[in-house]
């Protein structure tokens, strides 16, 4: 386990030009996570919005993960509507049953901020890790969220979402790590 947390680590010191960008925290009742986001502005046309998370939840898994989300407007397109691409590495270690888990995942994400006083956005986002890119007892990682987002001020969101974590564990199809309503407060620093 620790072996993953150091080659997480790693993949940062990777990326120069890092600044410190916020923190977002989403609670469910059974589940937690934690994630820690950062921008660079080297990757991509604007930059990416880069996150190092640590989930847990009260079956005493525990995960953590980085990821890299490059996000922009597609040609032609309103500015309300963004699309993003990205990739997750993660590590899990789950207590009943006592396996480990480890993917590289693809993503996407699509949202749409409603114009008003207030802005208020919906977001999709989803990440899929096929067999090949699965590793330790796992032969599948899925995950997806759906999120109405309320921009309280420039610097803070708070949202409402519903998530699910799926792994497809050997002799176990479909082990849910989340599935539940969240609510979550995202913080620009």
């Amino acid at each position: 386990m620790f072996n993953r947390i150091f080659a997480i680590l790693a993949m940062a010191v990777m990326f120069n030009q890092v600044q410190a960008k916020g923190l977002d925290l989403r609670l469910a009742d059974e589940t937690a996570e934690f994630i820690f986001l950062v921008e660079t502005s080297t990757f991509g046309y604007g930059g990416a919005d880069m996150g190092f998370g640590f989930f847990f939840n009260e079956a005493d898994d525990v995960m953590f993960s980085a990821s890299t989300m490059v996000t922009g407007h597609s040609a032609g397109n309103t500015r309300a509507l963004k699309f993003g691409v990205g990739v997750k590495l993660l590590g899990a270690e789950l207590d009943v049953p006592d396996m480990s888990a480890g993917a590289l995942a693809v993503g996407g994400q699509i949202r749409y901020v409603i114009p008003s006083t207030t802005p208020v956005a919906l977001m999709v986002e989803g990440y899929i890790s096929p067999d090949i890119t699965t590793f330790g007892d796992a032969e599948q990682y899925l995950e997806y969220r759906f999120a109405l987002e309320l921009e309280v001020t420039p610097s803070a969101r708070a949202y409402i979402g519903y998530r699910t974590i799926e792994l497809d564990l050997d002799g176990i199809d479909d082990y849910e790590m989340d599935d539940d309503v969240h609510l979550g407060v995202r913080l620009a620093f």
